[in-house]
């Protein structure tokens, strides 16, 4: 697996990933692939992460149901960060944060404050079990 080898890991084996909606181009959220969770994503079609609290790989809604579609990959000029391009599946619209909101960035930095400034569309208890 050639364009494996073509990734620059970082110590721990990881690479960093944004996830960016390819219809609107939001950034949805950020999070860490090791070789097995590219290589899985790439076969899937849809995003594995590696979760480094869960110490494994991550399907990306193989809990609430809020998958990923790939659309796209993309390798940054150092290739030391990857670009994902996907539709966010399992809630209209969707959600990609496990507070039940659109994207992980729901926070804006407004007179010397961080601010909430996107909705919850969907209850996180009622997401997860």
């Amino acid at each position: 697996m050639d364009w494996l080898d073509s990734v620059k890991w970082d110590g721990d084996g990881l690479v960093p990933v944004i996830a960016q909606e390819a219809a609107t181009g939001d950034v949805l959220m950020f999070a860490w692939m090791n070789r097995e969770a590219l290589a899985e994503t790439v076969r899937r079609g849809q995003a594995v992460y590696w979760s480094r609290s869960r110490g494994r790989l991550w399907h990306k809604g193989e809990e609430s149901g809020h998958v990923q579609q790939v659309h796209e990959l993309r390798l940054d000029c150092d290739a030391d960060v990857i670009l994902m391009k996907v539709t966010q599946l399992g809630h209209a619209p969707g959600i990609a944060c496990h507070t039940g909101r659109h994207s992980c960035f729901f926070r804006r930095y407004e007179d010397g404050a961080w601010r909430t400034v996107d909705p919850v569309l969907k209850d996180p208890e009622s997401i997860y079990k």
